[in-house]
């Protein structure tokens, strides 16, 4: 099944209205959808090199909205939707139903947020987990942006700057690069939250 959907999406890269389908995708794909935004992004970009940045921008804006449904969902019907969601990718819904009680948690879940952000550790989990716990939303949209757009700006920049010699090496290094820049993006925003908790008290 997985193996149709990522053809699928391949397909729609060459489709007229790309550019919706891939806001679609990467929409659906921050609370549900297992293919990552990045099958339409790398082709799209390869066939439209000077639009790399309005790829990236829309492959953004839809995964952080996505997020932001995904959190509600973790909100209001966690019981009645996220743990079928998360029972369809074979994952313990009991494991993500600890509270954030300490400073020491909300730190850990940052650092979890930011690494399913950029990397290909299921971001949608940790979007409905998020609501679930009730963690700041202001956090959650900022790590978001800041990891979603990290990733997609990324790929759309090498694709469109260094052309489809990159694909292979994306591919096979994404998860590497993935690593380095979200240990980058969890130090930066445990700055982002010391500084906030300090100014706002």
């Amino acid at each position: 099944m997985f193996k149709e959907l990522y053809l699928k999406s391949i397909k729609l890269a060459g489709h007229k209205k790309s550019k919706f389908f891939l806001g679609f995708i990467s929409f659906i794909e921050s609370f549900i959808f297992p293919i990552p935004p990045d099958v339409i992004i790398i082709p799209m970009t390869i066939a439209k090199k000077h639009e790399w940045i309005k790829i990236a921008l829309i492959a953004t804006v839809g995964s952080v909205l996505g997020a932001c449904l995904g959190y509600f969902i973790g909100y209001v019907f966690f019981n009645e939707i996220g743990i079928k969601i998360f029972e369809f990718y074979g994952v313990d819904p009991a494991f993500w139903k600890n509270k954030v009680s300490s400073e020491g948690g909300i730190i850990a879940w940052i650092t979890l947020l930011a690494i399913a952000g950029f990397s290909p550790v299921p971001f949608k989990l940790l979007t409905i987990s998020s609501g679930f716990i009730h963690f700041n939303l202001i956090y959650f949209i900022i790590i978001a942006l800041l990891t979603r757009g990290s990733r997609f700006f990324l790929v759309a920049f090498l694709i469109g700057n260094f052309g489809p010699a990159m694909k292979l090496l994306i591919e096979k290094k994404l998860f590497k690069v993935s690593i380095i820049v979200s240990a980058i993006l969890i130090i930066f925003a445990f700055f982002i939250y010391k500084f906030l908790n300090n100014f706002l008290i």
